[in-house]
């Protein structure tokens, strides 16, 4: 798929994508409608097993394949890349999976998803302490606000890439440096920028992201990174027949976990959802992230831009921000009544999400992909 002529051919952008046939759809921090590629190789899937058991064909060649797509998109290595249910499945195999010392501390963000939030709570039950960072603006971690937050008992510091409600972007490079200079483990939710910004492993420890979103693949099927070193370290939460090798699937005398990160897969994997995150990431990587980023990024401001001219209130980074920006646009005006907006804008066929701050006050958050266009971001602004 080459971005320039998808969005230079009407027609075939609607072929692409059908819910451009119906619908002004920027709500892809939410749960994204599925390409067709993507829907065609997991509708092939299902015909072809209907016609044999659902493991036939080269599934082993499209699970090596799809951890190699994973890996050269994150900059990391296949043999750091598993398979699971979703980012909160992910998320707390790494929170259950490491050894904790009671007096150990976990640094988060109380406001991110909660699926990044729950799983370190929860570490409270062994005695692991729980800190909560507090940045000056809502929503932009910085590594100052980091630093005010770390003691000498903090192991692992557990953020998002992006902020779900109020859109900054963290800058994960300089956290993950700060933080490995001080021996402290990263751990990363990247499900609000894997697939449309550059997320790169390099300074991570951890990382997990469900297809859902900005992979525009399906629910039910997530990429969970866990760098090479930590192997020994990461010990799996789950363990079944997967876990390790049982040749003849006759279990072994000692239990030896997979050199790699299959250690982390206990079963058998939802085949036709690899199948579908396989198919959406060839599909990105023919478009090219680089472009996909310079492509959301430039919707985002055209949203942003606009917002600003009608007179609501951005959440996020602003028009003279200078950094911070990602692919979601959060905003809110006084005095309007939001629920019903939003449900007005769902009739006529505008898909944005309504949001809930910690303080109950609502906002709308638009999130375009590569392949809308600007023609449908003038549409919300102008129904808004």
């Amino acid at each position: 798929m080459i971005l320039p002529d998808l969005l230079a051919n009407e027609s075939r952008r609607r072929h692409e994508f059908p819910v451009c046939e119906h619908k002004t759809f920027l709500a892809h921090a939410a749960v994204s409608p599925l390409p067709r590629c993507v829907a065609a190789a997991m509708q092939e899937y299902l015909t072809t097993a209907t016609h044999d058991h659902q493991e036939a064909g080269a599934i082993a060649q499209v699970a090596a394949e799809t951890r190699r797509l994973t890996a050269e998109l994150i900059g990391a290595r296949p043999a750091e890349i598993a398979f699971t249910g979703s980012t909160s499945m992910g998320l707390a195999m790494v929170a259950t999976g490491l050894p904790w010392q009671p007096g150990d501390n976990v640094v988060c963000y109380r406001d991110d998803y909660p699926a990044n939030v729950y799983p370190w709570m929860d570490l409270a039950t062994r005695g692991v302490e729980i800190r909560f960072v507090e940045p000056t603006v809502a929503g932009n971690i910085t590594v100052a606000d980091i630093a005010r937050t770390l003691n000498d008992r903090t192991r692992l510091v557990a953020l998002a890439s992006a902020h779900f409600v109020t859109g900054w972007r963290l800058d994960v490079d300089a956290i993950g440096k700060f933080l490995h200079e001080r021996g402290i483990l990263f751990c990363l939710d990247g499900i609000q920028t894997i697939g449309a910004l550059r997320t790169d492993m390099q300074h991570v420890d951890f990382a997990a992201a469900d297809a859902h979103k900005w992979l525009l693949g399906p629910l039910g099927t997530a990429i969970l990174f866990v760098r090479q070193e930590h192997f020994d370290r990461l010990r799996p939460a789950l363990v079944g027949w997967n876990s390790a090798a049982c040749p003849g699937f006759i279990a072994q005398d000692t239990l030896r976990f997979w050199p790699d990160a299959r250690r982390y897969e206990p079963g058998s994997l939802n085949i036709v959802g690899l199948v579908g995150l396989h198919a959406a990431l060839k599909m990105i990587q023919e478009a090219g992230i680089d472009l996909i980023e310079q492509r959301v990024l430039a919707l985002a401001a055209r949203v942003r831009n606009g917002i600003g001219q009608k007179e609501w209130e951005v959440l996020g980074p602003g028009v003279a921000a200078e950094s911070g920006f990602s692919a979601i646009v959060s905003f809110t005006k006084p005095g309007t009544d939001l629920s019903a907006l939003h449900a007005n804008l769902t009739t006529d066929g505008i898909s944005i999400s309504l949001r809930q701050r910690r303080d109950g006050a609502k906002c709308l958050r638009a999130s375009p992909h590569f392949y809308n266009t600007e023609a449908e971001v003038d549409t919300l602004l102008q129904r808004l």
